[in-house]
């Protein structure tokens, strides 16, 4: 995938920066003596990448031009012409997003020079320091390059040479981007939509006879960021595929009692294990993944080709692979296959949260599911080694994401697949700062630890709008201890990672770098104590979405039993229930006396008028009923199935989650391809009649939920 889409965040995208020197200012006569370019790769500036070509004008260069950029009729005797120049920066430029100081005037430059020449002119998608600058720091005293680079520390070499001007374009670009992040700028769309601002500016370039430099969505060219994929990977997990239960045998067979064995159960691979109890077989089931090993019929195979038949006779622990290639059970298909072409194997070992091994995945049970380049998405960002390598990798979901709901996938699933990257990216996130720790000479974790991921991300109904929500805990430390110090400046560098690579800070603060989101075990039980011993609501602000948990790095039972601890405590304290159930269900249904939908500036707010009440709901009623769920979807099943209130109308809850994700996510989409900022709230004359009546419909059955919510928490 291209990282030029519309969603690509500025730190990963590739792009090349240009410049050009000319025989005048006027762009309705100069023409081109020098182009100069080089390339930015991932949010890299690569300065072995460059393009440097004089040409020749056709036309005598003026002195007072000379006398700047120092390039003479002499210098450009015997350099191509315009057309075979135009050609070679073709090659070299390669579709990427072109960026420059002033672009509009290399940009209205280059299309006259491409209309003497015959040549058919495209305009490219682009950007302008100069605008961004403006945007950026508004009270400079001027935005010329020089200025520019004096403002951000910039160092120029070669100023007035096309190239030295394009390396200092670049620097200055890049240097400028923490700047345009901390603006809300992070994306290209987002950074063409705030240039599109400058209204007056825009106008004096289009005056003076510059070419617009940055197009609008619907001026440029359509853009495939995925073509149509099949969506199956993205809608089933491992467990709906895997084989279970999984063959282990001993690691003291031989080769040849092994392949009896495979070819009597006719499998491709065995798991292995040592045997317990002076040579008995191993156990049937419960075995932790660490410590397997695996053969399959390739290993075989081979070792019988080396060394003949008298392979059958050596242990079969000479020939299996440790340790396991291992994916969870709960995992998207498309995870595993990624899995698989990034190792290059063909077999998998499936575990289930604690670490057993549950099941057997083969690249012959995922013949079928091919999905394209999408399908490397989630494993890119798990290799990924730095914050713009995780850049690149995060900046294709959206695409992946569009894609799957352009071929009608359920909106959950889609919530699911980005929920499951967002616990990839925290997770790489946190391999990230570890190794930053480390190089720092802060050392490696103190303790056994988990990083924690909360709130939609840990139920798995994330959408493209979400924000930080993270924890840590580990096994021992007092608050503010050195354990505690070590944790809260690794919770510093997870934050700042997942800002730069674009899941901004939360603004509630919750993030396991502030201290109430981070501790010991005994800590945490302890603050969930005082949360449910609590009496005052405003005391249970962002109390709730901590019952979201999902460990996504480190020892996951320390996530798993203090879940199990907290529900347990939350279903004893009756209080508590009532006090989030009031925050849960004090909210109104966004429509009129007469049914119409209540809007500002044409929208309307589906999380705060429908969704939030109906996982807030979810969530409290599972915890009163100590049910460990964390999908709402899941949540409002438990309830189901322990026969109390009426059927329809939480089935009627389940229903209207999904369209309302369904509904907040296309307009997400379209939000994000206008530079807009992304929300909650979507625009009402986008629906059809029949969409809006469906819509309606969803958000009236809601009404009764706060009666309804009440009743079954002391059922």
């Amino acid at each position: 995938m291209s990282t030029r889409s519309s969603e690509t965040p500025l730190l990963a995208m590739d792009a090349v920066v240009l410049d050009t020197e000319t025989t005048g200012l006027d762009p309705a006569k100069a023409r081109i003596v020098q182009i100069g370019a080089v390339k930015i790769d991932e949010g890299q500036m690569i300065e072995a990448a460059t393009f440097d070509q004089l040409v020749d004008p056709g036309i005598p260069i003026p002195p007072s031009s000379t006398e700047i950029h120092h390039i003479s009729d002499s210098n450009v005797a015997g350099a191509p012409e315009f057309k075979t120049a135009y050609s070679a920066f073709g090659t070299f430029a390669n579709g990427a997003v072109i960026i420059g100081h002033s672009i509009g005037y290399d940009l209205a430059i280059m299309k006259r020079e491409c209309a003497i020449a015959g040549l058919d002119w495209a305009p490219p998608r682009s950007l302008d320091i100069r605008l961004l600058a403006q945007i950026s720091n508004p009270n400079l005293a001027g935005f010329s390059l020089d200025q520019l680079a004096a403002w951000l520390d910039v160092e120029i070499s070669g100023r007035h040479t096309a190239l030295g001007d394009a390396l200092a374009t670049a620097q200055v670009f890049l240097a400028m981007l923490p700047n345009l992040r901390e603006g809300g700028i992070r994306t290209l769309a987002e950074a063409e939509a705030a240039c599109r601002q400058l209204t007056n500016v825009l106008e004096e370039h289009h005056r003076a006879g510059w070419h617009e430099p940055v197009v609008s969505p619907a001026q440029a060219d359509a853009e495939s960021t995925l073509a149509r994929i099949d969506s199956y990977p993205y809608r089933h997990r491992v467990c709906d595929v895997m084989t279970s239960p999984p063959v282990v045998l001993s690691s003291a067979l031989t080769v040849g009692e092994t392949v009896k064995k495979m070819m009597d159960l006719q499998i491709s691979s065995a798991f292995l294990a040592p045997p317990v109890d002076g040579g008995k077989p191993p156990a049937a089931e419960h075995h932790p993944i660490e410590g397997l090993g695996i053969v399959t019929e390739r290993d075989i195979l081979r070792t019988i080709a080396k060394d003949g038949a008298n392979s059958l006779s050596k242990p079969v622990s000479q020939l299996m692979s440790q340790p396991l290639a291992v994916i969870p059970q709960d995992a998207y298909i498309y995870r595993a296959m990624g899995r698989m072409d990034r190792l290059g194997i063909r077999h998998l070992a499936v575990a289930e949260e604690h670490g057993e091994l549950v099941g057997a995945l083969s690249a012959r049970d995922l013949l079928r599911l091919r999905a394209g380049e999408a399908i490397s998405l989630g494993d890119e960002i798990e290799s990924a080694e730095t914050a713009n390598a995780l850049a690149v990798a995060w900046a294709k979901l959206p695409g992946v994401a569009r894609s799957l709901l352009d071929e009608e996938v359920e909106s959950r699933d889609i919530a699911g697949v980005i929920s499951r990257e967002i616990g990839a990216l925290t997770r790489q996130a946190a391999v990230i700062a570890e190794r930053r720790m480390i190089d720092a000479g802060r050392g490696g974790p103190p303790v056994p630890h988990a990083v924690l991921i909360l709130g939609s991300g840990g139920r798995g109904e994330s959408l493209l709008a979400a924000d930080q929500d993270n924890a840590i805990i580990f096994t021992e430390g007092d608050p503010d201890g050195p354990e505690d110090k070590w944790f809260a400046e690794y919770g510093s560098h997870i934050a700042d990672i997942l800002h730069a690579v674009g899941v901004p800070y939360c603004n509630g603060g919750v993030m396991a770098k502030n201290a109430q989101w981070r501790g010991s075990v005994e800590t945490w039980r302890e603050r969930v104590s005082q949360w449910v011993r609590r009496s005052r609501p405003q005391d249970l602000l962002q109390v709730d979405i901590f019952f979201d948990l999902r460990a996504v790095h480190g020892e996951a039972k320390l996530a798993r039993n203090l879940m199990i601890d907290a529900y347990q405590r939350g279903s004893e304290a009756t209080e508590f229930a009532k006090l989030l159930a009031g925050s849960t269900t004090s909210f109104s249904v966004p429509l009129n006396f007469f049914g119409g939908f209540k809007t500002e500036d044409g929208r309307v707010d589906l999380k705060k008028g429908g969704l939030f009440p109906i996982v807030s709901s979810a969530r409290v009623l599972a915890i009163r009923h100590n049910l460990v769920k964390r999908s709402t979807g899941d949540r409002l099943q438990a309830i189901l199935d322990l026969n109390i209130g009426a059927r329809g109308d939480i089935t009627s809850m389940v229903e209207a989650h999904g369209v309302l994700l369904g509904h907040i996510l296309a307009q997400q989409f379209v939000d994000l391809q206008a530079g807009k900022n992304i929300g909650n709230s979507i625009e009402v004359k986008r629906l059809s009649k029949s969409d809006s009546e469906k819509l309606r419909d969803h958000l009236s059955s809601l009404s009764h939920m706060e009666e309804m919510v009440r009743d079954l928490l002391f059922r």
